[in-house]
């Protein structure tokens, strides 16, 4: 029996509405925050997720955390040799700073909070203006913001080293397509989620709650893999 037009239009749109919502419904389960398992990896500017094996033919020559030397608040020598086997979170900063480093630094005090018992986890906050934060002026902004040591690493050192480092290693500048002279300043809100063997994992806003909840999200993510 061939149905009348008006039926045929009528169960045409309940269908097309149906399928409207089941898609809905699959983009909601399969949003980022709560659907996915292991975390992309980025080794350029652009930050282009890319999902590899953890066959470690697939990452072996994938971008890595170029080797560093630098001084924390202890007048301590780290290198990513300490952070070798953990997951840190990184960022630039400057202890002078009137504008987004104290929100920063508050923002990265809750990622210590949330993982303050996990020695797995470190924080690694880089000075852009070395020259002037020495190793008690940081000693000083770090018992001021409640930084426990060992945790979480306010570095120091020659200024090239952190720049190339902000620039080639971590990729923290927004200004694609451009060269920075090597004396342009170098400031970002940005944080950075390294992994276990020093590669890229995530870019975040460390202005914004939300996404830093999404990075503690991402650690939890990355620590099950």
């Amino acid at each position: 029996t061939t149905l009348p037009y008006s039926q045929i239009m009528k169960l045409t749109k309940i269908i097309g509405m149906f399928c409207l919502f089941t898609l809905i419904v699959h983009c909601k389960k399969s949003s980022p925050s709560e659907k996915i398992e292991n975390l992309p990896f980025y080794q350029d500017p652009s930050f282009t997720p890319f999902w590899l094996s953890k066959h470690p033919d697939s990452i072996e020559n994938f971008h890595k955390i170029a080797p560093f030397r630098l001084v924390n608040q202890l007048g301590d020598t780290i290198s990513e040799k300490t952070f070798e086997g953990k997951i840190y979170v990184a960022d630039f900063f400057f202890t002078s700073c009137p504008g987004i480093c104290p929100r920063m630094t508050s923002n990265m005090s809750l990622i210590q909070e949330a993982f303050k018992d996990d020695d797995t986890v470190l924080l690694l906050s880089h000075s852009v203006t070395p020259e002037l934060d020495s190793v008690p002026v940081l000693k000083t902004y770090a018992e001021t913001h409640g930084v426990f040591d060992n945790k979480w690493h306010l570095v120091t050192g020659e200024r090239k080293t952190i720049y190339d480092l902000g620039r080639k290693s971590y990729f923290v500048e927004e200004n694609l397509g451009e060269n920075p002279a090597e004396n342009d300043f170098l400031h970002t809100e940005n944080f950075v989620l390294i992994d276990q063997n020093l590669h890229i994992r995530g870019i975040y806003n460390g202005l914004n709650k939300t996404e830093i909840k999404l990075l503690i999200n991402d650690i939890k993510t990355l620590k099950k893999e």
